[in-house]
C-alpha cells in the first residue's frame, strides 16, 4: 500500500521566528524597543533556549531585530520589510564578439575619485575598501606588537620570496579546509591582491599584447594592462553568470588573446558568481587556446550561501591558472597581505617578486599566521558574511525606495558592493560632483570599463554600519537621480 506523503514540519525556531516577525510587522513592537528576553520568551513559549537564541540569530540575519552586547535583542530602527523587491541589474547593448582591443586610460580618473574618499567627513559609499570595523583589528595588532618586540628572534632573510614559512603553510591549510588541495612551495606571498595581478600579467605577457577582460571589471585589471603598455577586449559580463564564454570564444577564434583576466566569484562591481559548469567551460577553453587565466578571488570569502565557493583553480590540471588572493577584504586591510598561485608561472613570478620589490614585510606576515593558528578565523568569516547579508538587504531595500523608477540594484551572492543602473538619462560623472560637494562619495560607472559604456551606472558600499546618516545619503543621491533623470 503507497504511502501517504507528509507535510514537512516547519523547525520550531523558524516557526517563533516568523510568528515574532509578522508582530513586529503589525507594530505590536516598534523600532527600537526591546525584544523578549532569551529566558523570558523560552519561558513564555516553552521553547528551550536553544530555540529562542536560534530564532534571535534568524531574525537578525533578516534585519529585523539587533543585538546589543549585554542588552539583549533590539527591533531595528530600520527594520526591513517582511519581502524586499527583487531587481537584478541589466547591463546596457555589448559591443560584438569581434570588437577591437582599446588603449586603456583609467587611472586618472580612478585616483581622484579614490583621494575624495579620504577627504574627512564624507560618507564612504564610493569607498572599494571594507568597513575596517569588520576585522579583529586590535587583535591582530596585539601580534604585531610582540612579534616587533622580540623581532631579534628571526632573520630578515625571511622577508624574501616565496614568503615567510608559516604564513604559506597556513594559507595552504586553508585552502585545503574548503576542499582544494594546495602545496605550500607553490604560494608567493604579495603586498596585496594588486601586486600579485601585476606580477602574474607581467609574467604571462608583453607590452602591445591583447587582454581579454570582464566588462565593466575591476579598475586595478585595467590599471594592469595600462600600466604594461598592453591592449583591453572587453568580454560582456551576466550580473548572474559573469563572462559570456560564448563571446569570448568567439574572440578566441579571431584575435591572439595573451591571457584573460577574471574574477569568478562576487565580481567587481557587478557581485556575479560563476555557476561550476561556467567556471570550467572557462579553464576548459584556456587550455584548448593555451591561454593564461590571472583569477581574482579576494571575495571568495565573504560568501553568503551554505558552502565555499568554487575557484577556477579547483579546475585546472595543467598550471595555466594565476590564482590571486589577499586577506584585505576579508582579515584585515592595514598590512596588505596577499598572494599568488600561479600554477606553471611559479618561478617566473617569484622572479619578478624579488625584482620588483624585493620582500613583503615579515611582521604582517607572522601576525596574521599567528591569528590563523589560533583558530576563530572561521567564525570571525561567520560573523561577517551574516553581518554583510544585512547590509545588502538593507540598502538595495533603500536604494529601491528612494531612487526613481527605472533603477536596477544588482542582488550580490557575496561581497559588499551593489552595481547600480540608473535611469538612461543621468550622468554618473554628473551625478558623482553633486555628491561630493554634499560630503557623499559614490564610484561612477565610468571607471570600470576601457570605454565609456557604463555612464548611468554607480557603485555602492555596503559594508559601513547602517545608520541615519547612510539612509540619508541614499535619499539624497535619489533625489538628485530623480534631478537628473
Amino acid at each position: 500500500m503507497p504511502r501517504t506523503p507528509t507535510t514537512p514540519q516547519i523547525p520550531l525556531y523558524k516557526k517563533f521566528a516568523d510568528e515574532l516577525a509578522a508582530s513586529i510587522s503589525a507594530g505590536v513592537l516598534q523600532p527600537g524597543e526591546r525584544v523578549t528576553s532569551v529566558r523570558v520568551a523560552s519561558q513564555q513559549h516553552s521553547l528551550s533556549v536553544t530555540t529562542v537564541v536560534r530564532a534571535y540569530e534568524l531574525l537578525e540575519s533578516r534585519g529585523i531585530i539587533e543585538s546589543h552586547p549585554q542588552s539583549g535583542y533590539f527591533v531595528r530602527k530600520t527594520a526591513m520589510p517582511a519581502s524586499t523587491p527583487s531587481a537584478v541589474t541589466l547591463l546596457p547593448p555589448s559591443h560584438p564578439a569581434t570588437q577591437q582591443p582599446h588603449e586603456v586610460d583609467v587611472s586618472r580618473l580612478v585616483l581622484a575619485t579614490l583621494r575624495t574618499i579620504q577627504q574627512d567627513g564624507t560618507i564612504p559609499l564610493g569607498s572599494p575598501y571594507p568597513n575596517p570595523a569588520l576585522f579583529p583589528s586590535q587583535r591582530i595588532g596585539q601580534y604585531v606588537g610582540r612579534i616587533t618586540r622580540n623581532s631579534d628572534s628571526f632573520s630578515v632573510f625571511t622577508d624574501l620570496p616565496p614568503g615567510h614559512p608559516d604564513l604559506l603553510r597556513q594559507i595552504a591549510r586553508r585552502y585545503l579546509e574548503t576542499g582544494l588541495a594546495v602545496d605550500p612551495e607553490d604560494i608567493i606571498i604579495t603586498v596585496g591582491a594588486t601586486e600579485a595581478i601585476n606580477l602574474c600579467l607581467q609574467a604571462v605577457a608583453q607590452p602591445g599584447d591583447t587582454i581579454a577582460v570582464e566588462t565593466p571589471t575591476f579598475y586595478a585589471m585595467l590599471h594592469a594592462i595600462e600600466r604594461m603598455g598592453m591592449r583591453a577586449v572587453e568580454i560582456p559580463t551576466d550580473p548572474l553568470t559573469g563572462m559570456d564564454l560564448d563571446a569570448l570564444e568567439e574572440v578566441l577564434r579571431t584575435q591572439k588573446i595573451s591571457a584573460c583576466m577574471v574574477m569568478p566569484n562576487f565580481q567587481n562591481p557587478l557581485g556575479s558568481m560563476m555557476p561550476d559548469a561556467n567556471k570550467k567551460r572557462l579553464v576548459d577553453l584556456a587550455h584548448q587556446h593555451d591561454m593564461p587565466l590571472i583569477e581574482d578571488a579576494v571575495y571568495s570569502e565573504l560568501f553568503y550561501g551554505a558552502a565555499h565557493p568554487t575557484s577556477l583553480k579547483t579546475y585546472d590540471r595543467d598550471g595555466l591558472v594565476l590564482h590571486c588572493s589577499s586577506f584585505s577584504k576579508s582579515l584585515s586591510s592595514a598590512y596588505r597581505v596577499g598572494w599568488a598561485i600561479p600554477g606553471r608561472y611559479r618561478n617566473q613570478v617569484e622572479k619578478l617578486k624579488f625584482l620588483n620589490t624585493l620582500a613583503t614585510p615579515t611582521i604582517p606576515q607572522r601576525a596574521i599566521a599567528e591569528y590563523l593558528t589560533q583558530g576563530g578565523y572561521e567564525r570571525h568569516l561567520r560573523r561577517v558574511r551574516r553581518g554583510l547579508l544585512q547590509q545588502r538587504d538593507l540598502m538595495r531595500h533603500f536604494v529601491l525606495r528612494f531612487f526613481p523608477e527605472g533603477t536596477r540594484v544588482s542582488e550580490p551572492a557575496g561581497g559588499y558592493i551593489l552595481w547600480i543602473e540608473l535611469p538612461p538619462r543621468v550622468e554618473a560623472m554628473e551625478l558623482y560632483r553633486r555628491c561630493l560637494v554634499l560630503g557623499i562619495t559614490i564610484a561612477p560607472g565610468r571607471i570600470f570599463a576601457a570605454t565609456n559604456q557604463y555612464s548611468n551606472f554607480i557603485r555602492l558600499n555596503y559594508s559601513y554600519t547602517w545608520s541615519a546618516e547612510i539612509e540619508k545619503a541614499l535619499k539624497t543621491i535619489g533625489k538628485i537621480v530623480a534631478e537628473l533623470s
